[in-house]
């Protein structure tokens, strides 16, 4: 284990066993170089959110990666609507007014 692994278990309150865990089943998927991991801002901030899922909500080790696979699916489906958002913004006023229109459930006769 490296000293990385170690600063981020120590920082985020975690075991390195935890941490090692984690990263073993894939729900923490840290840059690795060589033997070497780098948690990111990203990785340090699902770190976070697994513990509190596992003390605060009681979430187990079986419904961990049902929980986490939803919201990676809505951190994708949100970045892909503001993909389409920002495809939006860029159309001339009239057709993007008809796309915001239908977006806000208005339907045209």
């Amino acid at each position: 284990m490296n000293r990385r692994l170690h600063q981020v278990a120590a920082e985020i309150g975690v075991t390195v066993e935890e941490l090692s865990v984690w990263i073993e089943r894939r729900w923490v998927l840290p840059s690795r170089s060589g033997a070497d991991l780098a948690f990111d801002d990203a990785d340090r901030a699902r770190i976070r959110m697994i513990l509190d899922f596992h003390r605060d909500l009681a979430i187990d080790d079986e419904a961990m990666p049902v929980v986490l696979d939803l919201l990676d699916r809505l951190h994708a489906a949100r970045a892909q609507l503001r993909a389409v958002l920002q495809g939006v913004a860029e159309l001339p006023d009239v057709p993007r007014g008809a796309v915001l229109r239908r977006l806000n459930g208005e339907t045209t006769q």
